[in-house]
């Protein structure tokens, strides 16, 4: 996790789930962020992809460049150049040409950019549920095998419920 990554996590959750420690309590491993030669870092470690979230428009041009100045940019580009999965939440709006610009080159290169925008389809109650919502999202670019991210499954899109709307 990136200086800044920490700082986002501490800003945007509330305790005890807010530190790097807890987050890294869930991990089955960790790395420091500065040091690019850890597994994540070569083609030889498996993965299924990476998600990247939130991805900074400075990491975004990282990856774009090829500049591994941390272990995010170099995993990254690993998965850029083993063709796995390479999912780039960016988060900044509005977007610069500069910022278009990269998010087309990384595309081309294999990346899906993910701006996590919420989608109210699934009729959501809570900031928590659209959360929720988006992640599935992402979680399912990996195509990790996971059929539903809810309990009552209503995170996927299944059609307009013509009958039920006409009758109201």
């Amino acid at each position: 996790m990136s200086k800044w990554g920490a700082a986002t996590l501490k800003y945007e959750l509330d305790a005890p789930g807010n530190t790097p420690a807890h987050l890294a309590s869930l991990a089955s491993a960790t790395y420091a962020a500065a040091d690019v030669s850890a597994p994540p870092s070569s083609g030889s470690f498996r993965a299924h992809g990476m998600i990247v979230v939130p991805c900074s428009m400075k990491t975004l041009a990282a990856v774009r460049l090829g500049y591994d100045a941390d272990l995010v940019a170099r995993a990254a580009g690993v998965a850029l150049k083993e063709r796995r999965r390479l999912v780039l939440v960016a988060r900044e709006t509005p977007l610069s040409d500069a910022h278009l610009d990269n998010m087309l080159a990384v595309t081309r290169a294999g990346a899906v950019v993910f701006p996590p925008v919420m989608a109210f389809y699934t009729r959501p109650r809570t900031v928590a549920e659209m959360v929720e919502q988006s992640v599935g999202r992402m979680v399912d670019l990996l195509d990790l095998g996971i059929e539903k991210h809810d309990e009552d499954g209503k995170l996927r899109w299944e059609g307009f419920d013509w009958k039920g709307k006409m009758a109201r």
